[in-house]
C-alpha cells in the first residue's frame, strides 16, 4: 500500500516499488581463481595485467569485462540500462572513469572505500525503487597491484607484511537491478555513519573497519526489528580474520550474537594457508564478486531465503596517512531475501 513515508527507524530504508537483482557477473585475476570459490567465477584472467600496460588500465577491463557479462546475463544491451552506480579505490575513481565511459551510460561515480559495493547496491536500489528507472547496474572493482601502489609501496619494494594486513582482491562485481521479476529481491537497506575508533594502522584495516560494521549491524536489526536469527547469513565484506574476532566481541557488548550466523568475504575468497594472504581479503572487489559467484546463487535456488550484506569500508587515503590521521570505517547493509519468481 501507498504510504507517505519509507524510512524505517534511524538508518534504514525500503521501497515503493519492488527492487530485483535480475543479473550479476565477476571478474577475478589468477590469485583468486585458484582460491576456495576459483570454480564460482565468471571469469578468470591468468594476466593480472587483463593485456593492459598498466596495473590501473586493468583495473579498467576488469569493471569494462563484468558489466558486459552481467548486461549480457540479463539478455539486455548497454543502452536499456538507465543509469551505472559505481566505483573503484583509486584516486579520482580513474578504474570506473576509463573502464565505462565506452558505455556511454548515465554515470554516478562513488566512493565508500571497501563498502562500495553496499553503497552503490543501496542508491541503485533507491533509484529503482522511486520509480526513477527500470534498468539500473551497480558495480565496483579493486585490484591487488594498482592497491598497494596506491596506497603502500611499490610491489618491487617486497615490504613484510604483517598477518593482521589484508591481500586487495583482484576483481569486479556487476549487478543488474531492475522492476523485472526474478529469483533475488533488495527488500531494505541501512545507511551507515562514519566510525572512528582511532586506528592508525593502515595494515590493520580489520581492526578499523570493524566498529562501523558492529555500528550498523546493531542498528539495522532494531531499525527493522530484528535478531541476528532473521537472517540466514550476516555477510561483512572485508574485515578477515582479525575483523571478524573483533566484531563478534564489540556486538557481544551490546547483547548481540551473531557467531552463529556470520561470514566474511574476506575469509572465504582465500585459503590463509595455501596462498599467504594474511587476515583475508579486502578491497571493493572482494565483497562484490563473493556476492555475486557464491551467495546469490544459494539465493536463487532458496537454499537460503534472506541476507545481510554489509561491506565496509577504511576511509584513508596517503595524504591523510602521511599527516598522521587516523583511519576511520564505515558500512553499508543491504538485504537480500528470496523471491519465488512467477511464470
Amino acid at each position: 500500500m501507498p504510504k507517505e513515508y519509507y524510512y524505517i527507524g534511524e538508518q534504514s530504508l525500503i521501497f515503493p516499488r519492488e527492487v530485483y537483482l535480475i543479473s550479476s557477473a565477476s571478474v577475478v585475476g589468477k590469485k583468486e581463481g585458484e582460491g576456495p570459490l576459483g570454480n564460482a567465477f565468471d571469469m578468470i584472467c591468468g594476466d593480472d595485467k587483463f593485456g593492459e600496460d598498466t596495473w590501473e588500465m586493468a583495473e579498467s577491463s576488469l569493471q569494462k569485462e563484468a558489466l558486459s557479462l552481467a548486461i549480457g546475463k540479463a539478455d539486455l544491451n548497454p543502452e536499456d540500462v538507465r543509469y551505472l552506480f559505481a566505483g573503484d579505490l583509486l584516486g579520482q575513481n580513474i578504474a570506473t572513469s576509463f573502464g565505462l565511459m565506452d558505455y556511454e551510460i548515465p554515470l554516478f561515480g562513488l566512493y565508500g572505500a571497501c563498502s562500495t559495493a553496499g553503497e552503490s547496491l543501496s542508491l541503485a536500489a533507491m533509484c529503482v525503487g522511486a520509480g526513477y528507472a527500470k534498468t539500473v547496474a551497480a558495480l565496483t572493482s579493486s585490484h591487488f597491484a594498482s592497491a598497494e601502489k596506491q596506497f603502500r609501496f611499490p610491489l618491487e619494494y617486497a615490504n613484510q607484511r604483517p598477518v593482521s594486513a589484508t591481500w586487495t582482491v583482484t576483481g569486479s562485481g556487476a549487478f543488474v537491478l531492475s522492476q523485472k521479476k526474478s529469483d533475488v529481491r533488495i527488500t531494505g537497506i541501512t545507511t551507515g555513519k562514519i566510525i572512528d575508533m582511532g586506528i592508525k594502522d593502515s595494515m590493520n584495516m580489520g581492526a578499523a573497519m570493524a566498529p562501523a560494521a558492529a555500528d550498523l549491524i546493531a542498528q539495522n536489526l532494531e531499525d527493522f526489528g530484528r535478531s541476528p536469527e532473521d537472517y540466514d547469513k550476516i555477510v561483512t565484506g572485508d574485515l578477515g580474520y582479525v575483523g571478524q574476532e573483533i566484531l563478534i566481541s564489540l556486538l557481544k557488548k551490546k547483547n548481540i550474537d551473531i557467531s552463529d550466523v556470520h561470514e566474511d568475504c574476506g575469509i572465504l575468497i582465500y585459503d590463509k594457508e595455501t596462498q599467504g594472504t594474511g587476515s583475508g581479503g579486502s578491497g571493493c572487489g572482494c565483497s562484490a564478486v563473493t556476492l555475486s559467484s557464491h551467495y546469490l546463487p544459494k539465493l536463487k535456488d532458496g537454499s537460503l531465503k534472506r541476507i545481510l550484506f554489509v561491506p565496509t569500508g577504511a576511509l584513508l587515503s596517503t595524504v591523510s596517512f602521511n599527516e598522521g590521521q587516523n583511519v576511520p570505517g564505515i558500512a553499508h547493509a543491504v538485504v537480500l531475501e528470496h523471491a519465488k519468481k512467477e511464470t
